[in-house]
């Protein structure tokens, strides 16, 4: 029986992400070796300017780029390639991949870190800070548009969104991100999978920073006078893990904890930073209420909550089912079984696109694990299909999606 034509492009895109495997992992590595601390602007500058570099190396100079300086933060960085085959006016499509290249690691931590790592299954993973949050993702997507070039098929617009302050909150991208995604018709995030699986939903989170102020005493002469605020603040955060619901969804973790001046003075003053998991807005609403609602045990010592919530929960809208189905129907062409979606507890960028309503896809990059912990990886032997996948979608989104 002769394969359908869909079949035959399907088949030849995958087998050409085959071929060139060996190079996109040789640029996933090359990635990987330029460290890029969220906390380190230097090395993101460096880090930024070689992702704009191996951009444009494999797809040559963008029509459009604009720099968006980050402050005390990462810069961000857009580069739009104009579609093929439909132009880029009324009618043509317009794809948004967003991808940050800031990881959790302190620089530093690339040395002595084994990058190559035998499994038990007996299948390579290839491990290093930032390799599956999310450096894979980008190589992936960077050369994920060029085979969809190579493949001869019309092209939607694409534009690459680069930030490098993902994971302290996006808090200098956040409003790039939103403008860019509301001229696009459709967003990938290049987040790494959850074994396979795309991602949509995930929980919305609090970077809650909580002050309490007592009053400072002698610890031997008068620490009757004294109001510690460290043991105050101790007894808030002991109330506030009890607010948390994990069968709503919600978790708090207290994971910064600063106070004092001295050991032989009553602390005057301390600090939490607090983080804070919820699957729905009510579940927002009710940690509000119930962490203001929290007293300590001396009137002397004030607390002070910052409600930060940094990332909207994000769920399927209706905008973004459609997209889902369609890169089942690109995953069925080119050979899978199937191609599950899941929710996760984490949070990106895709959030801050669905609260908009707008259609989006999370997860389309890494297939491996061990996010943000020693050792994190991913299987090589994955890269071929992930960057398949992504270019098959762009195939076929040359003319704007319809839900």
């Amino acid at each position: 029986m002769t394969a359908s034509p869909a079949a035959a492009a399907a088949a030849a895109l995958t087998t050409r992400a085959q071929e060139v495997s060996p190079r996109i992992v040789d640029d996933i590595l090359t990635l990987v070796r330029q460290e890029t601390s969220s906390y380190d602007l230097p090395r993101l500058a460096t880090g930024l300017d070689l992702l704009r570099e191996l951009t444009v190396q494999r797809l040559g100079r963008p029509d459009h780029e604009h720099r968006y300086p980050g402050g005390e933060c990462g810069d961000t960085l857009t580069l739009t390639y104009a579609g093929t085959g439909t132009g880029t006016g009324t009618g043509a499509g317009h794809v948004l991949l967003v991808g940050h290249y800031d990881t959790v690691w302190p620089t530093g931590t690339l040395a002595g870190w084994e990058q190559l790592r035998p499994s038990d299954d007996g299948r390579d993973r290839l491990s290093g800070p930032g390799i599956f949050d999310m450096k894979t993702g980008l190589a992936q997507g960077i050369w994920a548009l060029k085979l969809a070039r190579e493949s001869g098929a019309p092209l939607p617009t694409v534009t690459f969104l680069f930030n490098g302050d993902e994971e302290i909150g996006s808090l200098s991208s956040r409003p790039v991100i939103e403008e860019t995604a509301q001229k696009a018709d459709v967003t990938l995030v290049l987040e790494p999978t959850a074994h396979g699986a795309v991602k949509t939903a995930r929980k919305g989170t609090g970077i809650f920073q909580v002050t309490a102020t007592g009053v400072e005493a002698h610890a031997g002469l008068a620490p009757q006078d004294g109001a510690s605020a460290i043991t105050a603040l101790s007894e808030f955060v002991v109330a506030a893990a009890k607010v948390a619901a994990p069968d709503r969804g919600t978790t708090i973790n207290t994971g910064l904890f600063r106070g004092g001046s001295a050991i032989n003075v009553i602390a005057g003053q301390a600090t939490a930073g607090v983080d804070i998991r919820v699957s729905s807005e009510a579940e927002q609403t009710r940690v509000d209420e119930e962490l203001d609602a929290i007293k300590v045990s001396d009137p002397r010592v004030r607390i002070d909550i910052d409600h930060a919530w940094n990332r909207p929960p994000m769920t399927l809208n209706a905008a973004s089912a459609p997209l889902l189905a369609l890169a089942r129907e690109v995953a069925r062409e080119q050979g899978r079984d199937s191609l599950p979606d899941t929710a996760v507890g984490g949070a990106s960028d895709a959030n801050f696109v669905a609260a908009l309503g707008l259609p989006v896809l999370c997860g389309m990059g890494a297939v491996g694990d061990g996010a943000h912990a020693q050792g994190e990886f991913i299987y090589p032997d994955t890269v071929p299909a992930q960057t398949a996948l992504v270019a098959g979608v762009l195939g076929r989104l040359a003319r704007p999606l319809r839900g």
